[in-house]
């Protein structure tokens, strides 16, 4: 007899067997309820505070990340989501927040390996040409005082991006695959309402759906990862990795730029120009897959 083959997703299977323990989409739609019950109560614990201590306007900064500070308090804000997971799948599905991560131990390795996969992969792609990116970059922060803030933001970048990933590619993916065997669903709708989250018209204009298209594929990408590594540690890298590029080292100037190093000279309203680079983006983004899923083979 021939030797069989382990299917792609196998190893999806340790995050969803907990969530078979209960199924039911009832407990999906009280799950999200929760968490958003406890991200809007805990904003407006922070917001309520930011407008004691300082001012209406500064606590209204908080929305827009218009300073350094208010940047770091609004990524770091996204903890309210991890705790509103945690709860929810205490409360509503009588399991732990560890279970939605994967195995602890294995999350950290293949999150270490994938990340220093794509480092690698992006001093590569700095020293090849055609060297810039066209229209000269705009210095945003000086060099000193974005190294000051440095670790902060690195801390700050992480903790929004592992929330992100624990409630699209843990919470939701792992629900909807303990009741739907297709990965167009327990992949597809997770990806899709990642992308309506990212669908900004008054920011991007006539470009808004691109971008979200450009979302939905991350979302794609990243549930790919996760169902062939069995944890959240390699999407986890993956959008770690995209996020200090595009927050941290160059930023559009009218969304959340204030911890870039530097800015682009147009917004995400210029169309034309925006297409171009959400375009290189889209083939960048396709080789940072392909690289965390050869580390992963490893």
């Amino acid at each position: 007899m021939g030797k069989r083959t382990r299917p792609t997703y196998a190893a999806h299977e340790v995050l969803v067997a907990q969530a078979r323990s209960n199924p039911e989409l009832w407990r999906l739609f009280a799950g999200l309820g929760l968490i958003v019950a406890v991200v809007i109560a805990l904003n407006l614990v922070i917001f309520a505070f930011a407008a004691w201590v300082g001012s209406s306007a500064w606590a209204a900064g908080l929305l827009t990340g218009s300073t350094p500070f208010a940047l770091l308090v609004l990524l770091a804000s996204f903890a309210f989501v991890t705790v509103g997971v945690r709860m929810a799948v205490r409360q509503v599905h009588h399991r732990n927040l560890r279970s939605v991560l994967g195995p602890f131990p294995e999350t950290l390795v293949q999150f270490w390996r994938v990340f220093r996969t794509l480092l690698l992969l992006g001093a590569v792609v700095a020293v090849l040409p055609p060297y810039d990116m066209g229209p000269e970059l705009i210095s945003n922060t000086p060099l000193a005082t974005w190294l000051m803030f440095l670790p902060l933001s690195l801390a700050a970048v992480l903790i929004q991006t592992s929330a992100e990933e624990i409630l699209f590619r843990g919470y939701i993916q792992q629900s909807l695959a303990a009741r739907f065997r297709s990965p167009l669903i327990w992949i597809g709708v997770p990806s899709i309402l990642f992308a309506a989250g990212h669908y900004a018209p008054g920011t991007a204009g006539s470009n808004a759906g691109l971008i979200a298209l450009w979302s939905c594929m991350f979302g794609v990408l990243a549930a790919d990862l996760t169902a062939r590594a069995g944890t959240l540690g390699p999407a986890i890298a993956l959008h770690f990795f995209n996020n200090i590029i595009a927050l941290l080292l160059i930023s559009l100037p009218d969304s959340l730029s204030s911890l870039a190093l530097y800015v682009l000279p147009y917004d995400m309203s210029d169309t034309d120009v925006l297409r171009q680079w959400l375009l290189v983006d889209f083939a960048v983004m396709i080789v940072g897959w392909l690289a965390a899923r050869l580390a992963l083979r490893r």
